[in-house]
């Protein structure tokens, strides 16, 4: 699948095989095409509206209006698509649309008060937007906004200078753009990318033939051979889908401040190259701001501080392996000049003892040449050209098992702050290598700590000590076997920790295959071999070698084995990494299998890192470096030839696939390569096991002004944990959609993991029967035969002791810890949420029901269907049809319905009720109703309660609400529906005719002495009569009793059970009011909630 860049490029060589003589777009063309475009396009909603409401917020914050400039926003302003209290910020808009089209257009679609808060009609100049001093004079604006790529303005730099000139003091330029966008030398305030957008079209000639000239730029009058010629080069680089073509369409958003000029001043002070040759291609091909070179420590300095002042990032230039240490329009920070290596040895000339001091633009592959020379090493990585950003975050490498990772060997480093600019010694620094105006940190605990994994992120490292060890010698031994990954997983556990087994899934001739590397590591003292019968297990090798530590790099064996060693020399390459725990689990084996087999080209391959011992002898905490108990790290890569970037986007692609997939299974990430494009953020969440939470906070404070913005992401733990109980008939798909729905929480950057509540019960069960578990959980043959069994062997269990399904239930949910989603699988209780709950108050937990027609379970299941299509005796929180092929709807039902639980808005709103100390009783009390009298906090709830509703709003009829706190949410809500309410007062409060039922206190009215209890409730019955749709809207479910009041009233005016949901914002589920209501009869009501808490 072809970008649209690509494309472009295709089209206009196509154009000057002819001669016809190009013309412009015309207004009409250029409008028509545009629709076509957009329309096809995710840009708007997943990329542009987003980033620019971020961007926004600093402004929004103001008491001021804000005034905007809108640079071509085409037949309606961007604007229109932000939030509602975005729109009412914007005070004063003036734009510049010489299309005369869409300048008709827009005047149109401000007649309908898009932007209500306008002190003034919009300016709407039906021109272009050039260089003249009359458009400088237009006054000042907050926002200038660039939407379509800067069509048509050329040079780029000069009209951004222009704009700059117009900018407020704290004002933005804001340019969306399709491609890197070269601004010559301007330097960005931020930037963020949209590499998976896609442009979607109906396979059809007249689009094509609109289509094609608006990407080429212009059209070509009568040449009837080219537009077939465009045709087929459409088709032939897009991706068919159906009846839909399909390209890749990445956008790019760079915001420029006042300051984007300023590159002159930290130019005169600090020096700079022009270019940089780095070891990565994806960086190679950006075109950075400047690359200031800096020779002593001073210099770094005065980077920082010209960065602080002017509010602009920068990127740091180690070993250049990262894909972010160049980024377009920013100013990168080359570390080369501080390239010594400086030994200091244990007394007497030990080992024991013997230090290294490292300078940040050192390589490992000369640091082991320099130690070598003194017969000592450090643990770094596999690779002699990575540099600093490898060991501090991690560095895996052939010691890693005898010694730990490049990481745990730091003790100590001189860093300059991007804080305060000033240079700090950080742990055990010897005095010769201290600079003279170095002083310890406030916070030098927590800085270690963080450079011992996350070290890009804090500050610009200067140098690094490490300890130091015996140079061993390396005898290595190689394989290259059909592909079976049992070997490596029976050979792993037993080696010796100064020996390790790596492993490559590669393809050549057709034949899946699996290269094995043995490391054995020697030194005086340390002579433990691997046992024979392990080397027997993979059978003659085919070559030996005794190496040091320099020999090393050149023997690994997709240097010198696989695809003509190193893909012949002329390949670009993407990977990413990943902790595996059990290499012999089915399901993982299965997946490397499988995505192996389907690689964008014949050089991609999977590389297996031996962990274990010396990584995992060190707690998850002790270091920035959480990911420790992994039994081999998966480096999944994607190679393709030099010379074809066109499979690029695909190969990068295919990477991130591997990624979905692995991780729910995986135990983390290896945040060394990740950085800021938005897949990474993904696997990020998994990158620190137990310490992202502390490394977000330690960033906050260290960094305040994001000024190292490009290293890898933190985030924060969701502060709510999810559990999903997946119900449904056997065979109706529920492992298959939670697997889909696990990736897809996944890679939005939420933890999530799959369990089967029948795994306890089949391990049970293979203990009293000596079947195979392994086989149990994962072979599908295997588990029908046994199904039967395992069934009646659980019903005995359950027998026997009928705790026995809650006691299964709590082993899995209190092993929640790693994770923000667990998923369970299996469920066949009637009323699952009713029952487990009440154990997990802290806890949201949710049920999706997955159906599915018999005939369909049939087909599944490859035998006769024995389930039960009986209607449900309890209601489930959503209902999923699983009826059609494919992945596309189990996809999109958890993108509509489950990953709005983790939305920041959901945080905002739990942020609104604080805990009450000691009221009514001793003990914690939520006011729910706090959010009312918070700023925006109706509001807010409400767009909750709409978004979350797990019905169709517009089959509701009425919505039902009861004093007191269901007055305060319910009448804006069904005003902003357009839905009838229902008010339902205390007995006495309404004229007759009335219906009316008894009602106990409430679970706060009954603590209260105060409150009276055993009052009624009433309500008008001709509101209410049978068929008629009612959600009740209500602030707490706690105990239930007010609940089921409201429920047997409104059943008594003529609602059905069936007919009746309920929406409530906050649920305490310790005083089981689910449970209280199914058992009198109101089981089938669905209850959701926005909040959980744990208490009253």
């Amino acid at each position: 699948m072809a970008t649209l860049d690509s494309l472009k490029q295709a089209l206009r060589k196509k154009a000057t095989a002819t001669s016809s003589t190009t013309q412009p777009l015309s207004d009409s063309q250029y409008f028509h095409d545009l629709n076509i475009m957009t329309q096809g396009s995710t840009v708007y909603q997943d990329f542009i509206v987003p980033q620019l409401a971020l961007l926004l917020a600093p402004l929004v914050n103001s008491e001021s209006p804000i005034s905007v400039l809108e640079i071509g926003p085409g037949p309606k302003s961007v604007l229109g698509y932000l939030p509602d209290y975005l729109r009412k910020k914007v005070g004063r808009y003036s734009a510049f649309e010489p299309n005369e089209l869409f300048d008709t257009l827009l005047e149109d679609w401000f007649t309908g008060s898009p932007l209500p808060c306008l002190e003034n009609p919009p300016d709407i100049f039906p021109t272009y937007f050039d260089l003249s001093n009359e458009i400088r004079d237009m006054g000042k604006f907050d926002l200038i906004l660039f939407c379509h790529s800067m069509y048509g303005m050329t040079p780029k730099r000069d009209y951004i200078k222009q704009a700059l000139e117009m900018l407020t003091e704290g004002g933005i330029i804001v340019v969306f753009h399709r491609g890197n966008l070269d601004v010559g030398g301007l330097v960005c305030h931020k930037t963020a990318s949209f590499p998976t957008g896609i442009t979607r079209l109906p396979d059809e000639l007249g689009v094509f033939d609109d289509f094609a000239p608006f990407i080429a730029g212009f059209y070509m009058h009568q040449a009837l051979s080219l537009r077939h010629e465009w045709r087929k080069t459409c088709r032939a680089l897009g991706r068919q889908d159906g009846d839909h073509v399909i390209f890749c369409s990445p956008e790019i958003m760079i915001a420029f401040n006042k300051h984007a000029a300023a590159l002159p001043k930290l130019m005169a002070m600090v020096p700079s190259i022009k270019n940089k040759r780095v070891k990565n291609r994806e960086a190679s091909s950006h075109q950075p701001a400047a690359i200031m070179r800096p020779r002593k420590i001073q210099h770094i300095q005065q980077c920082v501080e010209w960065a602080r002042e002017h509010k602009v990032g920068l990127a740091v230039i180690g070993g250049g392996h990262s894909g972010h240490c160049l980024q377009p329009n920013v100013v990168s920070v080359d570390m080369s000049a501080f390239n010594r290596v400086n030994i200091m040895k244990g007394e007497r000339g030990s080992h024991s003892g013997s230090l290294v001091v490292i300078e940040a633009g050192c390589k490992a592959g000369d640091i082991i040449q320099k130690t070598m020379e003194e017969d000592l090493t450090v643990p770094l990585g596999s690779r002699p050209s990575v540099g600093a950003g490898l060991w501090l975050q991690g560095g895996i490498g052939h010691l890693a098992r005898l010694h730990g990772l490049a990481c745990d060997a730091i003790v100590g480093a001189v860093m300059v702050s991007v804080d305060s600019g000033k240079v700090f010694c950080i742990g055990n620094v010897p005095s010769q290598h201290q600079p003279a105006d170095a002083m310890r940190p406030e916070n030098e605990d927590d800085l270690l700590w963080a450079l011992k994994g996350a070290g890009t992120n804090f500050g610009i490292v200067v140098s690094a000590t490490f300890m130091a060890h015996a140079a061993p010698t390396y005898l290595i031994r190689n394989w290259i076997l059909p592909l079976d990954l049992e070997r490596l997983k029976l050979i792993a556990p037993f080696l010796p920790r100064n020996c390790s087994i790596d492993g490559y899934i590669f393809c050549e001739d057709n034949q899946l295959l699996l290269g094995v590397t043995m490391f054995q590591a020697s030194m005086p003292g340390l002579e433990v071999e691997i046992p024979p019968s392990l080397r027997n297990l993979l059978g003659p090798e085919i070559d030996a070698k005794t190496v040091n530590g320099v020999e090393l790099f050149d023997i690994e064996m997709y240097m010198s084995k696989m695809h003509g060693g190193h893909g012949g020399g002329k390949t670009s390459s993407f990977k990413r990494c990943f902790f595996l725990k059990d290499i012999g689990d089915v399901r993982i084996a299965d997946t490397l299998v499988k995505m192996i087999e389907n690689r964008p080209t014949p050089l991609c391959y999977l590389h297996l890192l031996h962990g274990g011992e010396a990584v995992s002898d060190v707690d998850a905490d002790a270091t920035a470096f959480g990911c420790r108990d992994w039994e081999f790290a998966c480096v999944v890569t994607a190679v393709w030839p030099i010379d074809q970037d066109n499979i690029k986007t695909a190969a990068v692609q295919w990477v991130y696939d591997v990624a979905e997939k692995l991780l729910p299974l995986g135990a983390g990430a290896y945040g060394a390569d990740l950085g800021p494009d938005p897949r990474d953020k993904a696997l990020a969440a998994w990158a620190f096991g137990p310490n992202r939470t502390r490394l977000a906070e330690l960033k906050n404070r260290l960094d305040p002004g994001n000024v190292l913005a490009y290293a890898c992401p933190f985030l924060k733990t969701p502060k709510q944990k999810l559990v999903i109980l997946v119900t449904g008939e056997h065979g109706s798909g529920k492992d298959y959609c939670a697997g889909i729905w696990a990736s897809i929480f996944s890679m939005n950057a939420i933890r999530a993991r799959v369990v089967s509540i029948s795994d306890e019960a089949k391990r049970q069960y293979a203990d009293a029967t000596s079947a195979d578990l392994g086989r149990l959980l994962l072979d599908q043959p295997y588990k029908e035969e046994h199904r039967p069994l395992v069934h009646k062997f659980y019903k005995e269990q359950k027998k026997k002791n009928p705790k026995l399904p809650k006691e299964h239930v709590l082993k899995l949910v209190n092993n929640i810890t790693d994770v923000d989603v667990l998923i369970i699988t299996g469920m066949r209780d009637e009323a699952p949420l009713t029952t487990y709950s009440p154990l997990f108050p802290a806890i949201k937990m949710i049920e999706v029901r997955i159906q599915t027609s018999k005939c369909i379970r049939k087909i599944r299941r490859g035998c006769e269907d024995d389930g039960d299509d009986s209607e449900a005796k309890a209601a489930a929180t959503f209902t999923f049809n699983n009826d059609e092929k494919g992945t596309d709807r189990v996809r999109s039902f958890a993108e509509r319905h489950l990953l709005p639980f983790f939305h920041e808005d959901l945080e905002r709103l739990a942020s609104m009720v604080p805990a009450i100390p000691n009221y009514p009783t001793p003990v914690d009390f939520r006011h729910v109703l706090n959010i009312v009298s918070s700023p925006n906090g109706l509001t807010l709830c409400n767009s909750l309660l709409k978004t979350h509703f797990a019905g169709d709003w517009d089959k509701v009829d009425a919505i039902a609400c009861c004093e007191a706190g269901g007055f305060l949410l319910a009448p804006s809500l069904a005003q902003q529906l357009d839905k009838p309410l229902i008010p339902i007062r205390n007995a006495g409060k309404l004229p007759p005719p009335v219906v009316s039922v008894s009602k106990s206190s409430s679970h706060i009215s009954s603590l209260a002495d105060h409150y009276c209890t055993g009052q009624g409730i009433e309500m008008d019955p001709d509101l209410v009569s049978d068929g008629v749709s009612v959600v009740v809207v209500d602030d707490v479910l706690a105990t239930g009793t007010t609940l089921y009041a409201v429920l047997r009233l409104l059943c008594e005016a003529g609602a059905r059970i069936e007919d009746i949901s309920v929406m409530v914002v906050a649920e305490f589920p310790y005083h089981g009011g689910r449970g209280f209501l199914k058992e009198r009869g109101f089981g089938k009501v669905n209850i959701q909630n926005l909040l959980v808490f744990d208490g009253t």
